[in-house]
């Protein structure tokens, strides 16, 4: 057996189960989850109709480079969304079967395991950059994230000697679990970074989709592009149609960036068997191309967002993100505790906060908060909210 499997830690929803053993949540009240990222939004009907208007695709094996048709849709979608011209698709994207995929199959394709590779991450964090790095066979430093700034990430905390052994930076932006978006300042000091180091930036973007501001979130594509990098030197990008489009089962998404990166990536996704089904594809081209769904979703998030984060504000330390669709929430005393008890009196699965990070410098900048997914409809998360508000109400009037 491969024995770097060993290092892995538990999946957050695997430490979540443990936590539940021996609870029996409150019966009187139907069961509500928060717990998991996953869409609950219609799948729009366009999409489902691209998808089984294509079944006669099931008698082609595909090109593990996608269809010309697909990667003319992921152009297209840069052009549109980010105004990236001349973005190359033929030699600088690829679909991928979702980003998860995508995120841990690009660190086995570009860490040396013979260098004493590190790779840098965000803390909090999505856990596969965390799995990739280990069974990549790099050392993860986990990068904290600052309270004061949104719990947006304190790249220049991370030591020199550090930068210097990094083969692989990822980056979320927006950011899980927080909502954090990367100005362009904070991008220009990464590129900054991998260029004095020569290590490859991850730009993990599937939340880029579901904001809160005027402004949309800065691609890491874009930033490059205005920095003046204009071939996207040691950077991809990573996206997806889960979030924007309610297609979370679809598996569908797509990488851009670095050709070079993208030659050896497509170089080891035919090797593991990587191509995306015609059938998928045909759906995710009927997606990439509209627009009017996406504003349709994005205005649902709104709509909640704006209702509940005010509810949970008034018993909790907590803020409308600046996009994704997570609340990130202080609450009092332990995280793992609130969590057990909220489900046992009030029947409301939360994710606790320790979770989603790893002691560092020692402390976890996860402990003492709680992830909230907004991902049902409006009625069920006020619902929750207002469970919530009286739990943590009755916390306080305990001695």
């Amino acid at each position: 057996m491969n024995p770097l499997l060993d290092r892995l830690q538990p999946y957050p929803f695997e430490r979540l189960r443990q936590l539940f053993v021996g609870i029996t949540p409150n019966p009187a009240l139907r069961p509500i989850s928060l717990g998991i990222g996953e869409p609950k939004h219609p799948t729009p009907q366009f999409i489902k109709d691209a998808l089984t208007g294509s079944l006669a695709g099931l008698a082609q094996y595909p090109p593990t480079a996608g269809d010309a048709h697909l990667r003319d849709a992921f152009r297209r979608w840069l052009q549109t969304r980010y105004g990236l011209m001349g973005v190359d698709a033929n030699t600088q994207m690829l679909p991928v079967n979702g980003s998860r995929e995508a995120l841990f199959a690009f660190a086995q394709t570009v860490i040396d395991p013979t260098a004493k590779p590190i790779v840098v991450m965000p803390n909090p964090f999505y856990q596969i950059y965390e799995g990739a790095a280990l069974l990549a066979g790099a050392q993860p430093y986990y990068a904290p994230s600052d309270p004061k700034r949104n719990f947006a990430v304190d790249w220049d905390s991370v030591p020199l000697e550090v930068w210097a052994r990094t083969q692989l930076l990822y980056v979320c932006s927006p950011g899980n679990p927080t909502g954090a978006v990367m100005p362009l300042d904070e991008w220009q000091k990464l590129f900054a970074l991998s260029d004095r180091h020569g290590f490859v930036i991850a730009s993990d973007e599937c939340y880029s989709e579901i904001y809160f501001r005027d402004e949309p979130p800065l691609s890491g594509l874009q930033a490059a592009r205005k920095l003046g990098r204009d071939t996207f030197p040691r950077l991809m990008a990573f996206t997806s149609l889960s979030k924007r489009s309610n297609v979370p089962g679809l598996r569908s998404g797509f990488v851009a960036g670095d050709s070079a990166l993208i030659k050896k990536f497509l170089l080891y996704r035919t090797y593991h068997g990587s191509a995306m089904s015609p059938v998928v594809q045909a759906a995710s081209i009927a997606a990439w191309g509209d627009e009017k769904h996406v504003v349709e979703n994005r205005n649902l998030y709104r709509q909640k967002f704006a209702q509940v984060t005010p509810l949970l504000a008034q018993v909790l330390d907590v803020q409308l993100p600046d996009a994704g669709f997570y609340l990130w929430a202080g609450v009092p005393g332990s995280d793992t505790e609130f969590a057990r008890e909220l489900l046992a009196q009030y029947n409301v699965t939360v994710l606790p906060g320790s979770y989603l990070a790893r002691e560092a410098g020692g402390a976890n900048p996860g402990a003492g908060r709680i992830r909230m997914a907004l991902v049902a409809d409006t009625a069920e998360c006020l619902e929750a909210a207002q469970r919530i508000v009286q739990f943590t109400q009755s916390l306080r009037q305990k001695p």
